[in-house]
């Protein structure tokens, strides 16, 4: 349990049963109580009063946050020997694995896995409750790491205005494609119940700042954001309703390219998207604006995800055709680290913008103004969501 020492002004660090606690108090004298069970692995915020605790217990958001991290840091260390200081800066990457080793039973220290997001640049832990609050940025490095098409959903458009469509379709195996491992079906069902999703993308009609818009959001959890025959039907519509409605569309690429399982239907999908968006930005003069998220890779990167008015990318973002080995196994030559990196591509001229998240919003409202879309012109199109209908 931790109390304040009030001669010595410090936290003390006491362990019963197998729990620790952690107790924080407002500027009304109220005492949050929040216990960490270890055996179920839960964090529980019960409410109460006590008059004997100390006042100048800070009260920001930030201290809070910061004290409940450090409280759990330190439980963490006497388990598992972790340095606060990214570990790739202070060793080799081949002794990383060696470098971390725990104190106690190896059992134990996996079961707290799902409290922690470990970062893939600086592998630094994230505390995973405070994670989605900072757009799961890395508070170590400041690397982007992945975020699902929900979380994308509503780090860019306004609150109860998304409304999806085609999000009944699903896959079929249309070409019975035999596999050594789990077949295709099974394959996808495992990721419908993972993701909640029935496909690699998620599309429909939103705002940003009254803005109205047409979205696709690439989901890569869904077996890798592959592009099968649904998830190209599902972008085609999506294009084909801007294209009626006047509306600018974007689409957040995240995906490992078309989806080997569906054969030439899933190459088929490049050429189609690619014709409907050549009707959309050529004929109608529409707005498209293509953001590239880590990964973006194959078929997406040869198709949709190039083709953008503007192409955003993220910071650090893997974005390429082929894979580093690919290339190498194929050409001979050693391809040079972080020569598939957003940042390197930009200086190359290979997109327009490189914008953090916490910014991509704002920038977003900015490029519809400068060209065009405001929201009493939006309005006057007729705009119903509620009749959507493919």
């Amino acid at each position: 349990m931790y109390f304040f020492n009030q001669r010595e002004k410090k936290l003390m660090n006491f362990m019963l049963n197998d729990t620790f606690f952690i107790l924080v108090r407002d500027t009304h004298n109220n005492i949050f109580f929040f216990n960490f069970n270890i055996k179920n692995f839960s964090f529980k915020n019960e409410y109460k009063k006590d008059i004997y605790f100390y006042k100048d217990i800070y009260d920001t958001k930030l201290n809070r946050n910061n004290d409940i991290a450090n409280y759990i840091e330190n439980y963490f260390y006497f388990i598992v020997y972790i340095s606060k200081y990214p570990i790739s800066s202070l060793i080799p990457s081949d002794n990383i694995k060696n470098f971390i080793h725990t104190k106690s039973k190896k059992k134990e220290v996996v079961n707290f896995k799902h409290l922690w997001v470990q970062c893939e640049n600086c592998y630094g832990l994230n505390y995973k409750q405070f994670f989605s609050e900072r757009m799961n940025i890395c508070e170590v490095c400041g690397d982007h790491l992945r975020m699902n098409s929900s979380d994308r959903i509503n780090l860019l458009t306004d609150p109860g205005t998304w409304e999806p469509i085609g999000q009944e379709r699903a896959s079929l195996d249309s070409i019975d494609f035999h596999s050594e491992e789990d077949p295709y079906m099974d394959r996808i069902d495992f990721y419908k119940k993972k993701t909640g999703l029935n496909e690699a993308v998620q599309t429909g009609v939103a705002q940003i700042n009254g803005i109205q818009i047409a979205m696709g959001v690439m989901e890569f959890d869904f077996m890798g954001g592959s592009m099968g025959s649904i998830v190209g039907e599902k972008i085609t519509c999506l294009i084909e309703y801007a294209t009626n409605q006047s509306l600018p569309i974007i689409i957040v690429c995240a995906s490992g390219g078309a989806r080997m399982q569906e054969g030439s239907l899933s190459l088929m999908q490049m050429a189609k998207i690619s014709s409907s968006l050549y009707n959309y930005q050529l004929k109608k003069k529409l707005f498209y604006i293509s953001i590239l998220a880590s990964p973006t890779t194959g078929g997406v990167t040869a198709s949709f995800g190039m083709l953008g008015d503007i192409i955003i990318a993220e910071p650090n973002a893997y974005i390429a055709f082929a894979g580093k080995r690919v290339i190498e196994q194929i050409l001979h030559e050693e391809v040079p680290d972080g020569s598939q990196e957003a940042e390197n591509l930009f200086d190359k001229g290979l997109f327009d913008l490189i914008i953090p998240r916490n910014l991509l919003k704002g920038v977003l409202d900015e490029l519809f103004q400068l060209h065009g879309f405001s929201k009493k012109e939006q309005c006057s199109v007729g705009f119903e969501p509620t009749t959507l209908d493919f």
